[in-house]
């Protein structure tokens, strides 16, 4: 009768488990302690039968008239039935407490990848600003080269003008970085 009981318990209560995500974090750890169980597993229903082949046993050697052996044999049983019944009505409770671990590494997940994007965005901002006071050296350096070319010689000038042209293809490309950083921040904020 009792045997039967915990029979539909475990069963009902494997199945319960088998759709729980919180069970995925303690499945493959054995329920019992290898000194009351010799069965290894996260399922109730194998120490349930465990327990049916020790009562068997039990009977055998009751018929053989061996009653120390049988006295030790029910011992055992009784502990693993009250350990198994314990177990069984603390399943809830477990479940619970593994679903606040895999709670708390979603949260700890969460927040690293929130931090990643912050520091990612940070950078950005930070190569943003330097690239837009490159910009703005680059256009001073432009202006006085242009200054310098309304009062210099011919050579000088021709010098000033080249020295110009490669200032404004620098200023250029300081501008398309310009306009990619921009760009990869505004990504950054549709996360």
């Amino acid at each position: 009768m009792i045997l039967e009981q915990l029979t539909q318990q475990a069963e009902a209560i494997d199945e319960s488990n088998k759709y729980s995500k919180s069970h995925k974090i303690i499945q493959e750890n054995d329920i019992f302690a290898e000194a009351l169980f010799s069965t290894h597993s996260d399922l109730f229903t194998p120490y349930v039968s465990e327990i049916k082949n020790k009562t068997n046993e039990l009977a055998r050697l009751l018929r053989a008239k061996k009653n120390n052996l049988a006295h030790s044999r029910l011992l055992i049983i009784e502990q693993q039935i009250s350990a198994l019944r314990t177990a069984l009505n603390s399943n809830n409770v477990v479940h619970k407490e593994a679903e606040q671990r895999l709670i708390a590494i979603k949260a700890r997940r969460y927040k690293k990848a929130a931090q990643a994007v912050m520091q990612s965005s940070h950078n950005l901002h930070k190569k943003l600003n330097e690239t837009i006071e490159f910009e703005r050296r680059l256009l001073a350096m432009i202006t006085d080269r242009e200054l310098q070319r309304q009062q210099a010689t011919i050579k000088q000038s021709e010098r000033l003008s080249n020295e110009v042209l490669v200032l404004h293809q620098r200023l250029g490309r300081c501008r398309q970085a310009i306009s990619k950083l921009e760009r990869e921040i505004e990504q950054t904020k549709n996360f």
